[in-house]
């Protein structure tokens, strides 16, 4: 079984590589008819190739092309209205025999809207671009199941959007604003200031302090680390739960034990102006992930304290007040 799978996935892999290589003028023509697009951009198909065609369309309004998919049978049943000369009408296919699909793209054509074919058919002669989504093989043992062809259809679809991403310049702040409830929109819009802790809702200690003066506000304010503050404000520090439980690892008697003693003199830090996007990379982007960061301001002056649940959570109950 898991023979059949790998090579269900190295003929999906192949088969995207084949449909890069094709990637020429056409391709070309493609984006730019989405790009000078007056109107909406239309997708259709049937079946995995209308799952592909409805994955692009949400795709495309993610990144400012107005998009929506209609279905080849409505159409002909009162869709069709939805369709206007201004619009490109891009159909997904693989077999092109599909008598919807062709009805589909007569109809468009008599209307005058732009068609952008997706497909390795005769549908082709109906559309003014066509990009090659040929395979030689689907994957599966028989030769049946619509899988090679579907994620070529799909993997098209992604690099029209990314091209058209290029072509209008779309910037990743456009992109935070067409998604305000999700998380990646949120890691766009969003900055360290509007999720961190700080005044007196963080354990700040000095590095005089005693480890039990640490532990102590470290339970009072359980942010999973407390701020190691120099006698100017600046960030000297960083104490962890972990930098805790080393302690009391390593040695019998933490009595004599100070906080410039346990501390991480050079923590990772972030501004409270980044993203959260940028305090998430700075986080999870490394060998030993981190679940707090120390915010602190251009002069060194420590701000207060960011954790990853922090990040999730940011949006959900708005802005963080000081205590």
């Amino acid at each position: 079984m898991s023979a059949a799978a790998k090579r269900l996935l190295e003929c999906e892999a192949r088969s995207i590589e084949r449909a890069s290589a094709r990637l020429g003028a056409e391709f070309e023509q493609a984006v730019r008819l989405l790009a000078d697009c007056p109107g909406k951009v239309v997708t259709a198909g049937i079946g995995k190739s209308g799952a592909a065609a409805r994955k692009l369309a949400a795709t495309l309004c993610a990144v400012a092309a107005p998009a929506v998919y209609l279905h080849p049978a409505e159409a002909e049943h009162g869709d069709f209205g939805l369709l206007e000369p201004a619009d490109v009408l891009v159909l997904v296919s693989k077999s092109g025999a599909t008598a919807e699909m062709v009805r589909l793209a007569r109809r468009a054509q008599e209307l005058g809207a732009a068609r952008l074919g997706i497909l390795d058919t005769e549908l082709a002669r109906l559309c003014d671009v066509v990009l090659d989504a040929s395979v030689e093989e689907e994957g599966d043992p028989y030769n049946l199941i619509p899988a090679a062809s579907a994620i070529v259809a799909t993997a098209l679809g992604d690099a029209l959007a990314v091209a058209l991403m290029e072509a209008r310049r779309f910037s990743p702040e456009q992109f935070g604003r067409l998604h305000p409830g999700g998380q990646l929109g949120l890691n766009l819009r969003l900055r360290v200031r509007d999720a961190m802790h700080a005044g007196s809702g963080v354990p700040w200690v000095r590095p005089e302090d005693s480890l039990r003066e640490v532990v102590i506000a470290m339970t009072k304010k359980p942010l999973g680390a407390a701020c190691v503050l120099g006698p100017d404000g600046r960030l000297a520090g960083l104490i962890t739960d972990g930098d805790l439980r080393r302690a009391l690892e390593q040695h019998d008697d933490i009595r004599a034990l100070r906080a410039s003693d346990v501390m991480t003199r050079t923590p990772v830090t972030v501004s409270p102006d980044a993203l959260l996007g940028e305090a998430l990379e700075l986080m999870e982007r490394r060998p030993r992930q981190l679940s707090v960061l120390p915010v602190v301001e251009e002069d060194g002056r420590a701000a207060g304290l960011l954790r990853l649940h922090d990040v999730y959570q940011a949006g959900l109950s708005g802005p963080r007040d000081a205590a």
